[in-house]
């Protein structure tokens, strides 16, 4: 049995951001970064890039990403999920006599992936014995004082929390979409990234930034900047 796969998924559909996936990131393709944190780590016996684009597998093997297949029609569509690529890729290795018993699903437009992340991760998921483990950031603002709209007007979604102090509400968590540790196994079981027995590893805001819009990219590379003491 092989021990660690490192799965970087990179579609080529992008709706909001073109070509996402490839897209400069202070000077280089984006997918780099994930690509040379795998590598970094010295966590994984094999780093793939997942795609259904040439192009994207050209720049994925110029950073020593092996591309030893791409994906199907179905794994390629708008509806996809993530679960599906991952069960996908460790399907096909299965009939290729590769069988692993960890991987880790990295997504190509997350910069702010580091070595030690990943494998301080994958330490967690093998002490704790659990089927994944997830990066999550907090919100910075107690989620039970969200507000909502209707017709003009403002209200609480919970009324019942509008005078309940801060420090008496429960911090609470997103994912910061970056990378999935799993144990192949359970998740070839399960099908699902997230289960109940799935442990957490808490980022910094500062560590993490969504990219669904050209002002989260530049906001990305500033904080970039900010951390690697680039400014």
């Amino acid at each position: 049995m092989n021990n660690t796969l490192a799965i970087i998924t990179a579609r080529s559909g992008s709706k909001r951001i073109p070509r996402k996936n490839i897209k400069e990131f202070l000077g280089f393709p984006i997918i780099k970064y994930s690509i040379e944190a795998a590598i970094e780590s010295k966590c994984f016996d094999e780093i793939m890039v997942s795609t259904d684009d040439k192009e994207i597998a050209l720049i994925s093997e110029k950073y020593s990403a092996k591309v030893p297949f791409f994906r199907s029609n179905t794994s390629s569509g708008d509806f996809a999920t993530t679960a599906d690529v991952i069960e996908e890729v460790l399907l096909e290795y299965r009939k290729r006599g590769k069988v692993f018993e960890y991987c880790c699903c990295i997504y190509p437009t997350a910069p702010f992936v580091t070595f030690q992340r990943l494998q301080e991760a994958f330490n967690m998921l093998k002490k704790s014995n659990a089927d994944s483990v997830i990066p999550v950031v907090c919100f910075s603002y107690p989620v039970q004082r969200a507000l909502k709209i209707d017709d003009g007007k403002l209200s609480m979604i919970w009324p019942e929390n509008l005078y309940v102090r801060s420090q008496d509400l429960i911090s609470t968590y997103h994912d910061a979409g970056q990378f999935y540790w799993l144990n192949a196994k359970a998740f070839l079981e399960n099908k699902n990234i997230f289960t109940n027995n799935t442990v957490p590893i808490e980022i910094r805001e500062s560590e993490a930034q969504d990219l669904d819009s050209e002002e989260d990219w530049k906001m990305a590379e500033l904080k970039y900047r900010i951390l690697k003491g680039l400014l």
